[in-house]
């Protein structure tokens, strides 16, 4: 071979040696240096675990009732009143109402009052006691063994007990002693106007009642 041949083959061999000797000394193996330890973390605390949810009572379950009972109203407390309704109504007769029912849930009661029937005495607005009797379009009848005795007045009619003063029509006021038609439209005035009556002793507040015609009538009236 020619000596620039060879040369240039020697020149190839030695650079292909420097590539060589280079891959080889990248590619070592190196030691690697572990980080040092900051601070060793405790153990993590428990999360809290939530309270469990206690089922709430529900609603008490409501008594059955009696298969075809029939309840009358009641009020607060369960009291009730009964009354007499009476007169020109379409069903007369004894009927239960709660307590602070007035003469016009009475009136409603008994299927109201018959067409032409004069009202202008009776106070719809006045709260009923129970035992009363509300007559509808004038007096009741007297019972038949009744007499004329004390308490008949200028009506004529005998009294069998104490009018009501919270019920009475005026024809029934007329009735008492020394009480006239007059007296007896103040009387109904002054219950109308009030509310009713309260006590006998309110009586005395109605215009034309002294004190000598409240001792004639207290004994003879009730509220």
């Amino acid at each position: 071979m020619e000596p620039r041949t060879l040369g240039a083959l020697a020149a190839v061999l030695v650079v292909s040696a420097g590539f060589a000797f280079q891959h080889f000394w990248t590619g070592r193996p190196e030691t690697v240096r572990v980080p040092e330890t900051v601070g060793v973390a405790g153990p993590a605390a428990p999360l809290p675990t939530p309270p469990r949810a206690q089922p709430s009572p529900g609603p008490a379950p409501a008594r059955a009732s009696a298969p075809g009972a029939v309840q009358a109203p009641q009020a607060p407390g369960g009291s009730v009143v009964v009354v007499d309704v009476s007169g020109k109504v379409r069903h007369p007769g004894v009927h239960r109402l709660p307590a602070g029912s007035r003469v016009a849930d009475a009136l409603r009661v008994a299927g109201g009052v018959k067409s032409g029937t004069d009202t202008d005495g009776l106070n719809r607005a006045r709260v009923l006691t129970d035992g009363e009797q509300v007559v509808v379009g004038g007096p009741a009848p007297p019972p038949p063994d009744a007499g004329a005795g004390p308490g008949a007045g200028t009506g004529g009619v005998p009294q069998t007990g104490p009018v009501s003063l919270n019920s009475a029509t005026v024809e029934q006021l007329d009735t008492l002693p020394g009480v006239g038609p007059v007296l007896a439209r103040h009387i109904v005035d002054y219950r109308t106007q009030h509310g009713g009556f309260r006590s006998v002793e309110e009586l005395r507040e109605v215009n034309g009642i002294g004190d000598r015609r409240f001792t004639d009538l207290q004994n003879l009236v009730r509220p």
